[in-house]
């Protein structure tokens, strides 16, 4: 495996298009634009530029690394892709319609695998040309520093696609572990229910976001409260997912929470916007309630 193309150049595609550029793989990097692919590029550049003022990289070597991601603005080029990572927002009709496309140029000894944190892998796979060469890659954010990835199977993934999802994993130096094709799979199983309750607790009034944040982390020893770890990881992106597992499952335990909803709606999705739980318009996060 040596040519790597990964479709969406947001902050999940930009993450793994340098992480496989790091680990010495040929990347073709697109978006619905050429534009928006180069400036995926760029936002890569800027990053590694921040690791050579600390000391981490050299020029030299981020220059190698950069040589190694070309932006592209159609699927045609993919066709000389090894694997075609498909990494866009996490709504099952956009990706669906993406894979469709890529599949039309995969190459006949490539596989494809999609980034999703909940989506069923076996359906997704079900409408590709050859659901046996496609798989489920979960990724963590940031990509470059989070060590796992969770890689799921579908029912028709076959042995060979399983084994090189796992090749690709391993040369990225990443821990994999294999998860069954169920909804959230296993880390979003455990962790949204949490992050969910801890919105139904703050909306109903039960503590505050400083003390519900600090509760989890110094009372669980986390790194992240609940509601920080919502806005990092974009609360419309969470929302999403919750919506998957609780249609998938049917289970009212995965309900989305009231204020999850509304601040999805209102357009206050954390990091990204400026304003979730936290407002960031400042030095420092306060906490907006």
């Amino acid at each position: 495996m040596q040519t790597i193309a990964v479709i969406g150049a947001g902050m999940m595609g930009k993450g793994i298009a340098q992480t496989s550029a790091q680990s010495g793989y040929k990347v073709l990097l697109t978006d619905v634009e050429l534009a928006i692919a180069e400036a995926g590029k760029a936002g890569i550049a800027k990053g590694l530029g921040g690791q050579v003022k600390r000391g981490k990289m050299t020029e030299e070597q981020v220059a190698e690394i950069l040589d190694r991601i070309t932006p592209i603005g159609d699927y045609a080029p993919m066709a000389e892709a090894d694997l075609i990572i498909e990494a866009a927002t996490e709504r099952e009709d956009i990706k669906i319609k993406i894979l469709g496309k890529a599949g039309e140029v995969l190459g006949a000894d490539a596989i494809m695998a999609s980034n999703t944190s909940s989506i069923p892998i076996t359906r997704m796979g079900a409408t590709c040309p050859d659901p046996t060469r496609f798989i489920g890659m979960h990724f963590f954010n940031p990509v470059p520093v989070m060590r796992l990835l969770e890689i799921i199977p579908g029912l028709a993934s076959s042995e060979t696609t399983i084994a090189r999802a796992r090749e690709f994993g391993d040369k990225l130096n990443k821990q994999v572990i294999l998860a069954g094709d169920e909804p959230g799979f296993i880390v979003n199983r455990i962790l949204l229910p949490m992050i969910n309750e801890a919105i139904f607790v703050l909306g109903q009034g039960v503590g505050s976001i400083e003390d519900i944040d600090n509760g989890c982390k110094l009372g669980l020893n986390h790194p992240m409260g609940p509601l920080e770890l919502a806005d990092f990881v974009g609360i419309d992106t969470l929302y999403e997912i919750v919506k998957v597992v609780y249609q998938t499952t049917g289970d009212s335990k995965y309900r989305p929470a009231p204020l999850l909803v509304k601040y999805a709606e209102a357009g206050w999705h954390g990091r990204k916007t400026g304003r979730g739980f936290y407002d960031y318009s400042g030095e420092t996060p306060v906490p907006t309630r």
